[in-house]
């Protein structure tokens, strides 16, 4: 039996988190150590709650922690006109079952740390400021983080900015405290987020899967797309499962090493993840930079993720 690799998922509930999240705990490859929130798609309160809300409905049982609330240094940015009020618009969720942490979610990372034999793999997909607060309250415990694998950034320019997305324009502060930790980062942006398309028809599929995860996944995509219509795409972008799909199987995607710096003063350019693609600075390449991905293997690992729910 192939052992599964530790993992901690920092997120902010948020639809394409709570899929995410599902996919990352019907894998056999991974062992989810603990969920931690942080506010970013919707406020702490809402994106917490919409993770005990989503595991409670999978009959998942986890550690689920809340985290941070704001940003290091600036104040809150939401995301309701794509994530709706709550966060989670679309299906209707039965209050959560799941019993929340008493720890903080930096407690409860930095315990998980100190306490593993081996190292833990990060997956953040939402604002880095828990992530941060951790490496800034307790630096040596990232030499027990194998690699923080995220959903950020972007090469191509933003969705928030013409030059930022969003997790990172949320807390540019704690973007760069991540990308200048000398942890090992693989950076899953929406140079390739923006490839991972979910279309109508692969949707029904999973409506017609038979299991109430798979109904609830199609009516969460069904408010989530409607969003991305209005831009002109053809499917909805599943931002945050790419950085778990690579976890579980990192030959779904094509990368390359590059220098990343978090423009944290810009005018125009708050935010941005400055990718070196040419090495024009000779600076050391600090983050593996995904580019690509095989698109339809992608959606078929949802979709068997996905059929091992009740």
């Amino acid at each position: 039996m192939v052992k599964r690799k530790p993992v901690i998922i920092d997120c902010d509930p948020g639809h394409d988190d709570a899929i995410a999240l599902l996919l990352a705990f019907a894998s056999d490859k991974l062992d989810v150590k603990a969920v931690t929130t942080v506010a970013g798609n919707q406020t702490i309160d809402k994106t917490f709650n919409n993770a005990l809300k989503v595991l409670s409905f999978a009959g998942i049982n986890t550690v689920v922690s809340k985290g941070a609330a704001k940003p290091l240094v600036r104040d809150l940015i939401t995301a309701p006109e794509v994530h709706g009020e709550s966060g989670l618009d679309g299906p209707i969720l039965p209050p959560p079952t799941l019993k929340p942490s008493d720890k903080t979610a930096v407690e409860t990372i930095i315990g998980i740390l100190k306490e593993s034999d081996e190292k833990i793999t990060f997956i953040p997909t939402g604002p880095l400021t828990n992530v941060a607060t951790v490496l800034l309250s307790e630096p040596e415990v990232k030499n027990k983080i194998e690699r923080i694998v995220l959903m950020g950034g972007s090469m191509i320019g933003g969705n928030w900015t013409p030059a930022a997305e969003f997790n990172i324009v949320v807390d540019p502060e704690a973007a760069s405290i991540v990308f200048n930790s000398g942890i090992p980062i693989t950076m899953c942006g929406l140079d390739v987020t923006h490839k991972a398309q979910i279309y109508k028809e692969e949707i029904e599929k999973i409506r017609n899967i038979g299991n109430k995860v798979g109904v609830m996944v199609a009516e969460l995509l069904d408010f989530y797309s409607k969003f991305y219509e209005r831009f002109g795409f053809k499917g909805s972008p599943l931002h945050d499962p790419v950085a778990v799909a690579y976890v579980i199987d990192s030959t779904l995607v094509k990368s390359k090493m590059c220098h990343v710096d978090i423009e944290t003063k810009g005018e125009f350019t708050d935010g941005c993840t400055v990718v070196d693609y040419y090495n024009i600075t000779q600076k050391s390449k600090n983050v593996e930079v995904v580019l690509d991905i095989d698109r339809e293997r992608f959606i078929n690992m949802l979709y068997e993720a996905l059929k091992k729910y009740n």
